[in-house]
């Protein structure tokens, strides 16, 4: 490996036009893989002082010893060859499939004179079309099944016409084939059935549907019956299909959306293929290592590690937001299909609809996968998904305790946390709080006191901690939560302050308050733990004051004390009770004299007289 001078030479000597980097140790193993506009700027900063800023975990940084640099002509060149070397160094630190299968595609041969149409899970460039990678293997199979029962296809491994039979097999005799190694079939009539298989591979089952209603009607006129009866058989089939197919837009279309969804160190994207204004199929794939990642970087890796490589492409691709490398992505993909193609975020319409339901896929996709690894007992709701995503988190909230403190003219003030799991509550974790070291009004010093409260007894019982904290408030509130936090050694944990009147979010690592949509799912989940913690601590503050009115009562009649008050309450039920009560049901309380109940039945009448 190179000493510290060779690597300073080489810093020195980095170009600033695109290209590619890899960061390897000291044994010279890939750690990281990474395009850049400037190979200059974007090396030079990983090996200065200020390593935090590189959004990158600190061991990588550390680990760093020296790296390679592939210039390119282009970012779009430069994006291409980041995922080939990723797919072949696999670095620890990068984004990665965590599917280590291979999905399979449906091969049709054209590079023979008689194609052939199979499954296959290698790409070969022999001149073959591949249609897939198919993560619904259902799907794929009930493609291919309709196509070899709309079409002859043949089923032998001849190399027709060079290899070829002395006579047809069982295929032939029973409807499956026409037998073109006998030459019962021309080579003319079998490529324009191949033509036609790769239009219902790419879904325009509608365009084919024209072409044989016309043929029918000729041969139909012609009266060769036989041909017109096979056709309208492959009407019927293609119709099939076309019912089973999920209408999107009914003016057509060929396109793909798209849709990433994370939670904590998994990911997984979703892509909807729509051809001709109907869902042709769905394909998905699982992201790994993704945790401390940007939104962009996801999405960036996912369009340029899976969709690049497919073979079928629309002529737009939608995506849930823009990304840096959108234009190199547009431009490559024009330069690979030789046409215009468009890279865009759809803001209303079906079109923004298809892109929402694509999140839907993968977040049901997603959440399977938690399942039934057991990472989680029940799905979270999409409001947990909206809320993990305006707060910017790295994992979905699925556990949120939100604080209150709630007081009257300074008295008896007291602190509420509730629980809601999956946004439901969980009243068995609900917890109450006399305020013990704060005098007088002082919300931010008795907010502090709770939470402080909460996380240390929590901690020290070795109890799950939440996912998201919320307290009622405004920055004042969220600065002494965040110090109890600290203090108690959960800073770890995510927290966010909600105010009233406005309802904006004020959150630790953004300057100006976060204002959402009043119809947001997000904010709408946070105001009803926000109310819920109000209401619950609202009750526990009316059940002290009361039972402070109760005393207050009591405690200025002579011969009664705790033991006695206790027993009249205990006896009539309330102090309500005990007022309207007479002297003879007041002395029936055990440790009660007729003398004394006359005194606690003068005294009460008195107070209640002077209060009206």
């Amino acid at each position: 490996m190179p000493g510290p001078a060779s690597l300073e030479q080489k810093l020195a000597a980095l170009p600033f036009s695109a290209g590619v980097y890899v960061l390897r140790d000291r044994r010279g193993k890939p750690l990281y893989v990474g395009k850049a506009k400037s190979l200059r700027d974007r090396v030079r900063s990983y090996f200065r002082d200020e390593r935090s800023s590189q959004h990158k975990p600190p061991e990588m940084v550390r680990k760093i010893a020296d790296f390679d640099t592939i210039v390119t002509d282009s970012e779009a060149e430069a994006l291409i060859l980041e995922s080939n070397l990723i797919k072949e160094y696999a670095p620890r630190f990068n984004i990665r499939l965590r599917d280590d299968k291979t999905y399979p595609y449906i091969k049709v041969t054209l590079g023979e004179r008689f194609a052939r149409v199979f499954v296959t899970r290698r790409l070969v460039k022999d001149g073959s079309r591949y249609f897939g990678p198919y993560a619904d293997v259902g799907h794929m199979r009930r493609a291919l099944r309709a196509i070899k029962e709309l079409y002859t296809i043949r089923s032998c491994h001849y190399d027709l016409p060079r290899q070829a039979p002395s006579r047809p097999c069982l295929d032939y005799y029973i409807g499956r084939c026409k037998a073109p190694c006998v030459r019962c079939q021309s080579e003319s009539e079998y490529r324009e059935m191949i033509e036609e298989v790769l239009l219902v591979l790419q879904g325009h089952t509608g365009r084919l549907a024209e072409k044989l209603s016309a043929r029918m009607a000729e041969a139909a006129e012609a009266l060769e019956f036989e041909q017109a009866a096979e056709l309208r058989d492959v009407l019927r089939g293609l119709q099939e299909i076309e019912r089973r197919q999920l209408a999107i837009d009914p003016r057509g279309g060929d396109l793909d959306a798209l849709s990433v969804v994370r939670d904590g160190d998994t990911a997984c994207g979703v892509i909807l293929k729509i051809r001709e204004g109907k869902l042709l199929g769905r394909e998905a794939h699982f992201l790994g290592n993704v945790e401390g990642e940007e939104e962009g970087s996801l999405l960036s890796a996912f369009v340029a590690r899976y969709y690049l490589s497919q073979q079928e492409l629309g002529k737009e691709l939608l995506i849930p937001f823009a990304f840096s490398d959108q234009a190199a992505v547009a431009e490559h993909l024009r330069q690979r299909t030789g046409r215009a193609f468009t890279v865009r975020v759809p803001r209303r319409g079906i079109k923004r609809n298809l892109v929402a339901r694509a999140e839907e896929n993968a977040r049901h996709l997603l959440e399977e996968r938690r399942l039934l690894e057991g990472e989680a007992e029940r799905r979270a709701p999409p409001a947990l998904y909206a809320l993990r995503g305006e707060l910017n988190l790295e994992r979905v909230p699925r556990s949120i305790v939100g604080f209150d403190v709630s007081n009257i003219h300074g008295s008896d003030a007291v602190g509420a946390a509730v629980w809601f799991e999956n946004a439901h509550p969980l009243k068995g974790e609900y917890r109450r709080f006399k305020i013990q070291s704060v005098e007088g009004v002082d919300d931010y010093a008795a907010m502090q006191e709770i939470v402080g409260r909460y996380f240390a007894r929590r901690i020290k019982e070795d109890k799950r901690l939440p996912d998201l904290v919320l307290v009622d408030g405004g920055r004042g509130q969220l600065s002494a939560a965040a110090q109890a936090l600290e203090r108690a050694g959960a800073l770890d944990t995510p927290l966010v302050a909600l105010a009233k009147r406005e309802e904006l979010v004020f959150t630790l690592d953004r300057q100006e308050a976060l204002r959402l949509a009043r119809r947001e799912p997000a904010l709408q989940l946070l105001q009803h733990i926000r109310d819920e913690a109000h209401r619950f601590g609202i009750q526990y503050h009316r059940k002290r004051r009361g039972a402070r009115t109760v005393r207050s009562a009591l405690q200025d009649i002579p011969g009664v004390g705790p033991a006695r008050e206790k027993a009249l309450l205990s006896s009539l039920g309330s102090l309500k009770a005990l007022r309207a009560a007479t002297v003879e049901e007041i002395a029936q309380v055990p440790g009660i004299s007729e003398h004394l109940a006359s005194e606690i039945f003068r005294s009460l009448r008195e107070e209640n007289g002077s209060s009206e």
